[in-house]
């Protein structure tokens, strides 16, 4: 079975794509390169340099390697950068995603696997964990070219007659993560505590994230495969862990002994959020195996 993985060189999806070929699977990963690395490709699978916004080149490749799976992970995926740039934003997250539904369509495939955000898309949600059916609020362009996708997912699916499997992540972590972006607090944290710098923390310390180690998002990601007909599902810790918190095992783990710079609470950003993953549990009998502290460790022991 072939399996095409957007997004393929990038932190999420380069794991993803190792796993896929580890396992018998034909991959052909899209990425233009933008925030993923040529040194995160796995060999074995055939990439093309391509942006998802142009509409034709996937055409084009669609046709000729005829994929039975999409894994959709190629994304502007920075809340911050959103607000500042909604366009970019908007265009590969909405667009990118309908050219990718279009073109999947019309060649037939059998299943979409689309990553999405339970991290943004729940918004400052008035009850946590936050679980699958709750509304929906989008405090940043991210978050909402997250919640666009998953309806143009859904409708496409109906129309074209494709199963889809949305799984709404929470903050991954692990090797690979870029350490130079926005996002990707511990990878960010890491390189600064090396460097002996104080790193950041927008806010009090008392800001919470739902952070999820790449072990297993992999797992989702197989499980996927195979289960979960159309179906919506939170993948992540089912924990809350402040800023503060992060901070702290990181300085304690790499023995950095400065304080923290406090900035001032960042727009756009969610204040407390987590997930209820039982659904998942139920569907594709996951769960979350790798407790934050366990991850930390073999985050660190990776570099």
């Amino acid at each position: 079975m072939k399996i095409l993985v957007t997004g393929g060189a990038g932190f999420i999806g380069s794991h993803i794509v190792d796993k896929y070929i580890n396992l018998g699977y034909k991959v052909v990963v899209l990425d233009n390169l933008s925030t993923g690395f040529r040194k995160n490709l796995n060999p074995r699978a055939k990439f093309y340099k391509v942006d998802i916004r142009n509409y034709k080149a996937i055409e084009r490749i669609f046709k000729k390697e005829k994929p039975l799976i999409i894994n959709h992970h190629a994304a502007v995926s920075e809340v911050v950068k959103s607000l500042k740039d909604p366009s970019l934003t908007y265009q590969v997250n909405i667009l990118g995603t309908v050219n990718l539904l279009l073109t999947a369509g019309q060649t037939g495939i059998k299943k979409f696997i689309f990553a999405s955000s339970a991290g943004a898309i729940y918004g400052d949600a008035k009850k946590l964990p936050v679980k699958e059916e709750f509304p929906l609020n989008p405090l940043s362009p991210y978050a909402l070219s997250k919640i666009i996708g998953e309806e143009f997912i859904k409708f496409y699916a109906k129309i074209y007659g494709f199963d889809y499997l949305i799984l709404r992540y929470g903050n991954v972590f692990g090797p690979r993560q870029n350490p130079k972006g926005e996002a990707g607090v511990i990878a960010i944290f890491t390189e600064l505590m090396k460097k002996n710098i104080r790193p950041t923390i927008f806010g009090d310390g008392t800001k919470t994230r739902d952070y999820v180690y790449i072990d297993d998002i992999i797992r989702a990601n197989i499980l996927g495969l195979k289960k979960g007909k159309n179906e919506i599902l939170n993948i992540s810790s089912g924990k809350e862990i402040s800023d503060q918190k992060v901070f702290d095992t990181l300085a304690q783990a790499l023995n950095f002994k400065k304080p923290p710079v406090y900035a001032p609470f960042r727009k756009g950003e969610v204040y407390r959020i987590y997930a209820d993953c039982s659904r998942a549990q139920k569907i594709l009998g996951w769960k979350p195996k790798i407790n934050f502290k366990e991850g930390i460790k073999k985050y660190l022991n990776s570099l």
